[in-house]
């Protein structure tokens, strides 16, 4: 099978959610499949010659982001109907480039990794008309209007975030006419959890939704052998410029910490991750508290961690954070959100608990030394573990994907 995959970042080397699915998908398909890449590059960003997707890739071409001021955002968000997620990467270059690949390649497929290339795919779709035109595949990464009303609806509780819940609130209902039509006008719709898959299919689209997670490489994320001691460590990794980390980061710090640092002195919370936001230096202050920016492998702070958290309120899809706590045979504590469309077990794999006071107590469950806290670390490490070996493993995941592929092209 030709495929052509678009994606909207360099998918190697995968530092994130978005380039960890896509350089995967990329890298699982290409074993059986020819394809090509086209993708958008970040200011400064190549591709190096020793890129692993020119390996993988038949051919790869990449087109400089394009660049849009906060004006261009706010006049747009004003005076169009089209959200702001479909006009972060309008590039004609990019217009051209699909348009010329596909008019000279027979391909069975052209997929469409997010939201913010739908328009890219729905042009694919408005010049199919031959009988040899490609299956239109979009794999939506996220809702995006089920995250947005989401955001909206966190951000009013504030009178300070009042500005960004208006933005929110605008945007939810531009992308729910936006993201029906990209369901619409595919072939296929890939979705990553049975959550966003039902919020996909409240938008009324016949088109078929499939839910293909996300993945984890279990070779690249292993538990520590032997187990580290106990530390005093609560571990939060993100890019700590998305919106739902940075509240996730920030209710932990306000209303769960000092809860736990009245009854465990010692403890500190470590938020790993790059990009950290200028919302978050009301943290950097804090003295139990460490924003580290990029490091260069979060695997040694989840590894170590006395308790990971996933302490999010907003947001959606399979959370890449969990999986590769579970991987890595941490303690866990997670709001249910934070789990979303993950089938966890509260006490199995991990710790659920939804407010301030039960978050706190769980933290301090896992920090405690006594014999019944080191079992109960043990305990979910290992469950989360099997867990992720069971159901999580890109080998189990690749050929789901296949089997949308070949339907959709049936």
């Amino acid at each position: 099978m030709k495929l052509l995959i678009v994606t909207p970042q360099l998918p190697y080397p995968p530092r994130q959610g978005t380039t960890i699915r896509n350089y995967n998908l990329i890298r699982g398909l290409a074993q059986r499949h020819t394809v090509d890449l086209l993708t958008f590059l970040a200011p400064g960003e190549d591709l190096a010659p020793d890129n692993p997707l020119l390996t993988l890739c038949r051919r790869v071409a990449g087109v400089a982001q394009p660049m849009r001021t906060v004006q261009d955002r706010i006049r747009t968000t004003l005076s169009t109907t089209t959200p702001d997620m479909g006009l972060r990467l309008e590039s004609p270059l990019m217009h051209a480039l699909i348009g010329g690949w596909v008019q000279r390649t027979r391909y069975d497929v052209v997929q469409i990794e997010g939201i913010e290339l739908a328009q890219y795919g729905l042009a694919v779709a408005g010049r199919r008309r031959s009988a040899q035109r490609p299956a239109l595949i979009f794999d939506n990464h996220n809702c995006e209007y089920l995250l947005q009303k989401r955001n909206a609806l966190t951000d009013l509780r504030r009178p300070r975030r009042w500005p960004a819940a208006i933005y929110s609130l605008i945007q939810w209902r531009k992308l729910r006419r936006y993201e029906a039509s990209a369901v619409r006008g595919s072939d296929s719709v890939v979705a990553v959890s049975d959550a966003d898959r039902r919020a996909l299919l409240a938008l009324g689209a016949q088109t078929p939704i499939t839910v293909i997670s996300n993945g984890i490489d279990l070779d690249i994320y292993r538990p520590l052998e032997p187990a580290p001691p106990p530390a005093p460590a609560i571990v939060f990794t993100g890019k700590m410029d998305y919106r739902p980390n940075i509240d996730a980061a920030l209710w932990f710090g306000r209303e769960v910490l000092p809860r736990v640092i009245a009854r465990a002195p010692e403890a500190r919370f470590q938020i790993v991750g790059m990009n950290p936001h200028p919302r978050l230096d009301e943290l950097r202050h804090h003295p139990a508290i460490d924003v580290t920016g990029a490091v260069a492998d979060t695997r040694t702070y989840i590894q170590h961690a006395g308790a990971y958290v996933i302490p999010m309120r907003v947001g959606g899809g399979t959370r890449f954070k969990a999986l590769e706590a579970m991987a890595c045979a941490a303690p866990i504590v997670s709001t249910t959100l934070g789990v979303e469309g993950i089938d966890v077990r509260n006490e199995q794999e991990m710790l659920l608990a939804d407010t301030p006071d039960a978050f706190a107590s769980a933290v301090l469950r896992l920090l405690a030394d006594a014999a019944g806290s080191r079992a109960l670390r043990r305990q979910l490490g290992a469950q989360g573990r099997r867990f992720v070996e069971s159901h999580y493993d890109w080998e189990l995941i690749i050929p789901k994907l296949e089997q949308v592929l070949l339907t959709a092209t049936a």
